[in-house]
């Protein structure tokens, strides 16, 4: 499956969980924000597929998941997210 629809699926996922997904240009990475009492999901529309998967596999993180139907490739695209996220986390306290 191409990285443009699993991100379609995630953020589907992300919105039937109540978080509405924005699109927007700016100097800024992307990931929950609070405005005006309303939270979000914030993806910049110049980085490319990869960043706006970390991003929202990011959200999903801490979401219930578990209560959406996700495509079996879907969900391991997530998965996979989430494993090379934590590498990269221990990789950087090991750094120190």
């Amino acid at each position: 499956m191409k990285i443009g629809l699993i991100i379609k699926d995630l953020e589907a996922a992300v919105e039937q969980l109540g978080l509405r997904v924005r699109r927007e240009k700016g100097n800024f990475r992307g990931g929950t924000c609070i405005r005006n009492d309303e939270e979000f999901l914030m993806l910049n529309r110049v980085h490319p597929p990869e960043v706006h998967l970390a991003v929202l596999a990011d959200a999903l993180k801490t979401m219930p998941i578990d209560t959406v139907y996700l495509r079996p490739v879907v969900r391991q695209a997530l998965e996979d997210a989430w494993a090379r996220n934590t590498l990269v986390d221990i990789q950087a306290e090991d750094d120190d």
